[in-house]
């Protein structure tokens, strides 16, 4: 680990892994020992970074993110319906093919922030429940496999739902922690 002082990538691939022990504590352990790194130092990174968020004089979401993570790999522009945004791309380096992205409205206002496919990277094509894996697929990637999906409210920050159809007929529900499927059952 780093410096006791600083806080940056490493930390805040602590910070997403311990959000997501909570529905997958082996794939965290198995992470957290790829990073070399223990349980005591995930607990302090994630404690630190809620004191930054919560801070008073903390600073605005993406300047934080600006701060712990550099500058972005990639800005692209992008429309959603009416509203004109970014989409800012950092690497995590824990899982080559994604990307942390932050949603930007009006120059700063950070409005999603989630890990996705990265550019170019070949992504899964989930067809069947079998292939809901945890940690396999985004949740724009569960969304295309299985229309029409819908967003469901998370059950904490950082958590998102989507209900969907499978493909025999059932209803399923996918819960994701940071944009990566977490788990999904039948609805």
């Amino acid at each position: 680990m780093t410096s006791p002082g600083s806080f940056g990538p490493l930390q805040f691939q602590l910070v997403l892994l311990r959000r997501m022990a909570d529905h997958q504590p082996e794939l965290v352990d198995d992470a957290r020992r790829e990073l070399g790194v223990s349980l005591a130092e995930m607990r302090e990174a994630n404690r630190r970074w809620q004191a930054m968020v919560r801070s008073p004089r903390g600073r605005g979401s993406l300047s934080r993110y600006r701060s712990v993570l550099g500058p972005p790999e990639r800005v692209e522009q992008r429309k959603i319906g009416d509203l004109a945004c970014e989409a800012l791309l950092w690497p995590v380096p824990l899982w080559p093919d994604l990307r942390f992205e932050v949603m930007v409205a009006n120059g700063s206002a950070v409005w999603n922030e989630w890990l996705v496919r990265a550019p170019g990277a070949a992504g899964p094509e989930p067809r069947t429940a079998d292939d809901l894996r945890p940690w396999s697929c985004t949740v724009d990637e569960v969304a295309r496999a299985f229309p029409p999906a819908r967003p469901l409210e998370g059950t904490a920050p950082t958590r998102f739902g989507l209900g969907f159809t499978l493909p025999d007929g059932r209803a399923a529900v996918a819960e994701f922690t940071w944009g990566l499927l977490q788990r999904w059952s039948a609805a």
